[in-house]
């Protein structure tokens, strides 16, 4: 029903009789972009009509019918409809020409109902619009979980010209949202044009759930200018300011933060709140620990949050989760989702899982990666209405409760990878649900432009992949894992990755190391890695293309043929079969003073790489080459190691999963990580602690 009423303030008592007494809060409010970002603009509102995909149940289960509607699916819904800047009249009002409509169903204005259904105790909302301009409409909707949209009710401004003004207000019950769905409103203008002030979505709740939490915000960095912009721009946020506890950055670079022109500006924004922390190199997991454990060891905010230094923050989604924990109904860890720094509107993931058998973080089955809301925004796109339920969320933005840190313990001692994924299947087990929220976010530089997999990252990837199965996989012996990882050191062989088949079978052996080796090598490991690497010519990077040989080859490609042509599923088969045993040949006398072709990072697959004794290869970012070489022997040796190592794990894969489970809590515990912090927290061992503010 739609009425109007004067303001409501959040956080007050609400009149009436009731044997419960109950207080209004703030779940969520209208907001646009910060800095006017054309960029970011349908991330919070939308000008297009909508334009739902096919529901999937009606494709049916036939593989080309679903390839089919996959890639229509991802087709651009938007006619390119703009709105001007200027419109965007503050943080929270907008501005609309005479009868023009808008949308305010998109990522960070509409109200994820299901979510909010699911996991607090919130059972009905209250929406309050507010509005200037005669004869505006604005109409609720709520979309299922089918994403089909349901118009709920509409009101109008009444009276006469453009100064006529209206609180519009809404009584909603999220009842129906068990599976998904969301609320949203729309608005078209009056003939006088239209200002929406702002919006507010709010709710009667306990009344012991009145005062909002606090939160120690944990940033480890190694890149002081891009954490001292981030550390500015939460600064400037002043609505923001009243849930901070504290900003603790864990400065673990060589160039400290406090030396960036950016900090000064930083610094006063913050005030008392900032704390800068200065340790060794302990990578993401070692310094996010070390938030975690100054955070539990305090004790005065009610949740630590994760997140990475090199972002761009929406700082209202840090209200959100806060206020999302502050209601759910148990300790819940509260994830924000991520989009392309280079492309704002385009979302990593919506939600993510731990597929058990092959144990490897995945996108959910019902979802997509990479998704843009420039080209298919919220209202038209079906997926997106059911509630994306996950194993974790990445810790470059991730709210933890503090009593779920003082009952399961802090981060796993394995430097980057893994971390946060193994902690919220570690909170999961021990009863405490992720929920990747929708309007919590931040913009990231995307794992697509990193190339982690073949270069010193494989290692933990590899390592702290085995870790984590042995910790929580279901299956006996790891399901898929083990083959999985043959599988792989077989496709880097053949590649001529012999840098990465290295360092993947070093992580093996270290894994077997057992887990209480964990913490003495955090601060060393990565500097081992890099000296053994530099020995391999496909980790010899060369920033000019010049640097090394041109290409030359022995014979040209068969009549003419594409060398980067994407085979055909009968091809790959074959290709994969084929190119273990080529290894085995001898190298072609030319390859070895001439590079036998030139790889984008984009055709360096295996099965082009394969068929090459030589070729220089660039790397994902685009600022380096290296050049690969073919070796018949280093491959025998790695071949035959890699062999029996995985035998190795087979056999023994119960036993040393029970090593790492019966040491987890051991090595997660706070004593423990006060030992390995110690060398830059005791006075006779390290650097003593200074005052907040500066550098620890």
């Amino acid at each position: 029903m739609s009425t109007t009423t004067p303001a409501t303030t959040p956080g007050t008592s609400t009149p009436g009789t009731h044997a419960a007494a109950t207080v209004t809060r703030l779940l969520q409010r209208q907001i646009l972009p910060v800095d006017k970002n054309t960029e970011v603009f349908p991330l919070y509102v939308d000008l297009e009509e909508a334009k739902l995909d096919t529901d999937r149940h009606a494709v049916g289960g036939d593989k080309a019918a679903k390839d089919l509607n996959n890639a229509a699916i991802r087709q651009s819904t938007s006619t390119g409809k703009k709105l001007h800047p200027d419109q965007i009249r503050s943080r929270t009002e907008l501005r609309l020409r005479p009868s023009q409509p808008l949308s305010f169903g998109t990522y960070f204005n509409a109200f994820p109902a299901s979510y909010w259904r699911r996991h607090t105790v919130v059972t009905d909302v209250d929406l309050t619009v507010d509005v200037v301009g005669a004869g505006t409409v604005v109409t609720v909707y709520k979309s299922m979980a089918r994403g089909h949209a349901q118009r709920i009710e509409s009101a109008v401004v009444a009276g006469e010209g453009p100064d006529a003004r209206a609180r519009l207000s809404f009584a909603l019950t999220l009842k129906p949202f068990v599976d998904g769905g969301w609320y949203w409103y729309d608005v078209v203008a009056g003939d006088h044009g239209a200002s929406i002030e702002g919006a507010e979505w709010t709710a009667q709740v306990p009344a012991d759930r009145a005062e909002h939490g606090t939160v120690d915000l944990c940033i480890t960095t190694m890149l002081p200018d891009m954490s001292a912009q981030l550390l500015g721009q939460l600064g400037a946020a002043e609505e923001l300011h009243p849930y901070l506890d504290t900003v603790m950055v864990m400065d673990q670079g060589k160039q400290k933060v406090t030396d960036s022109p950016y900090f000064p500006e930083a610094e006063r924004g913050l005030g008392d709140m900032l704390r800068v922390i200065v340790q060794g190199n302990l990578g993401g997991s070692g310094g996010y620990a070390r938030g975690q454990l100054e955070s539990v060891r305090k004790g005065t905010a009610t949740y630590a949050m994760m997140m990475d230094d090199d972002v761009v923050c929406e700082p209202e989604g840090i209200i959100r989760a806060v206020t999302f924990g502050d209601l759910a109904k148990r300790p819940t860890i509260v994830g924000g989702h991520m989009f392309n720094l280079y492309n704002r509107a385009e979302l990593h993931s919506f939600g993510e899982i731990v597929q058990p058998w092959r144990f490897w973080w995945q996108t959910r089955l019902d979802g997509y990666s990479q998704w843009d809301f420039a080209a298919r925004n919220l209202r038209s796109a079906r997926w997106l209405h059911k509630r994306a339920d996950v194993d974790f969320n990445g810790w470059f933005m991730c709210l933890i409760p503090r009593v779920v840190l003082e009952e399961i313990g802090l981060s796993l001692p394995i430097f980057i990878k893994w971390d946060d994924s193994e902690f919220g299947l570690r909170a999961k087990e021990a009863g405490y649900p992720t929920v990747s929220f929708p309007g919590a976010a931040v913009w990231h530089v995307p794992w697509t432009d990193k190339n982690d997999g073949v270069d010193w990252q494989s290692y933990f990837h590899h390592r702290n992949r085995i870790i984590a199965a042995l910790l929580h996989s279901p299956y006996e012996r790891g399901g898929r894992m083990v083959r999985e990882s043959l599988n792989h050191q077989v496709k880097h062989l053949a590649s001529l990755q012999y840098s990465t088949a290295e360092l993947r079978h070093l992580a093996m052996e270290d894994v077997l190391r057992g887990p209480h080796a964990l913490h003495g090598e955090l601060a060393t490991k990565l500097a081992d890695i890099n000296a053994f690497r530099a020995q391999f010519s496909d980790a010899q990077l060369h920033a000019d293309r010049d640097d090394l040989p041109p290409v030359r080859r022995e014979k040209p490609p068969k009549k003419g043929k594409s060398d980067i042509e994407i085979p055909g599923r009968k091809a790959t088969l074959l290709a994969a079969g084929l190119a273990p045993l080529r290894q085995l040949r001898p190298v072609r006398r030319m390859a070895e003073d001439y590079p036998e072709a030139e790889l984008t990072a984009m055709d360096a697959s295996w099965y082009n790489l394969a068929r090459y004794d030589s070729a220089v290869v660039s790397m994902n970012d685009g600022s380096s080459v290296a050049l690969y070489r073919r070796d018949p022997s280093r491959y025998r040796d790695l071949l035959r190691r890699t062999i029996e190592i995985h035998r190795r794990f087979h056999r023994e894969w119960p036993a040393l999963a029970q090593q790492y489970r019966e040491a987890l809590g051991e090595i997660t515990s706070p004593e423990a990580w006060e030992k390995t912090f110690a060398p830059w927290t005791d006075p006779a061992e390290g650097p003593a602690g200074g005052p907040s503010g500066t550098p620890e």
